[in-house]
């Protein structure tokens, strides 16, 4: 285990707190000792949230080590099976991922909170993406943002160096939940939580579904949902869970998922 990466397993969530001095900076070590977690987390049926955030109250992450880079590192870099911080690019994680945000969340550490499932972020966070001052550009922030904002927001992040609070970026959409910094984690607690009241699999089903059909029109989704479902879809339709959620519904009752 990388010293700088904390794991705690809190029933069916797994929580995983950077703590690398001074910022939280991710290097390619690091960044494939956080694949390696994902996947894990992705593969282990007895969980089923994970929670990403950032020792102390400063910095959640300031994104790639720049020292590394100085050293070397190169900017498409082998930096895990996940991506960039472990799980921007991992496949078939169709788990919810949710990113507590405690602090300043810089460059690429801003940038894979736009491939989380959730964000929850302290009151006094604050966004930026300075890879334009030096000298290359945001990757992930580049595919991303412009999905998720209009062109101008987008361009506005992306280019000009700005510093956007919290409540800024809830405002755009970016993030789910603002709360003091003292409440973060109870907050990014209480959403795992509700999150484990749903049934596995239909969480599973969005998750590849959202993924799969990103760049896909409405009447194709609905040709492959009726000739060729995905596969967490599929599992999903054919599932003891399905059946039990009518039956619980119909019986007054909280469903009791059996994970199949």
């Amino acid at each position: 285990m990388n010293n700088y990466l904390e794991l705690e397993r809190r029933g069916a969530v797994l929580e995983i707190t950077l703590n690398r001095p001074k910022a939280n900076t991710i290097d390619i070590p690091l960044s494939q000792e956080l694949s390696r977690v994902f996947s894990e987390f992705r593969d282990d049926s007895e969980l089923r949230v994970a929670i990403l955030t950032g020792a102390g109250n400063r910095f959640y992450s300031a994104g790639w080590d720049l020292n590394a880079v100085a050293d070397g590192e190169e900017y498409i870099g082998e930096f895990g099976e996940g991506g960039f911080a472990g799980f921007p690019e991992l496949k078939s994680l169709n788990k919810p991922v949710i990113c507590a945000v405690n602090g300043m969340a810089v460059g690429a550490g801003f940038e894979m909170l736009t491939r989380a499932d959730f964000v929850v972020a302290a009151d006094h966070a604050e966004f930026l993406l300075p890879e334009v001052g030096i000298g290359i550009a945001p990757d992930i922030g580049t595919f991303m943002l412009p999905k998720l904002l209009t062109r101008q927001r987008a361009m506005e992040a992306l280019m000009t160096r700005r510093r956007f609070s919290a409540q800024q970026m809830a405002n755009w959409g970016l993030v789910n939940q603002v709360v003091p910094g003292t409440e973060l984690m109870t907050a990014a607690r209480a959403l795992a939580e509700s999150l484990l009241t749903s049934a596995p699999l239909s969480l599973a089903a969005i998750k590849e579904t959202v993924e799969e059909t990103e760049t896909t029109t409405f009447s194709d989704c609905y040709r492959r949902l009726r000739s060729h479902p995905w596969p967490a879809f599929k599992a999903m339709l054919e599932s003891d869970d399905a059946v039990e959620g009518a039956r619980a519904f119909g019986e007054r009752r909280p469903p009791r998922w059996a994970h199949k």
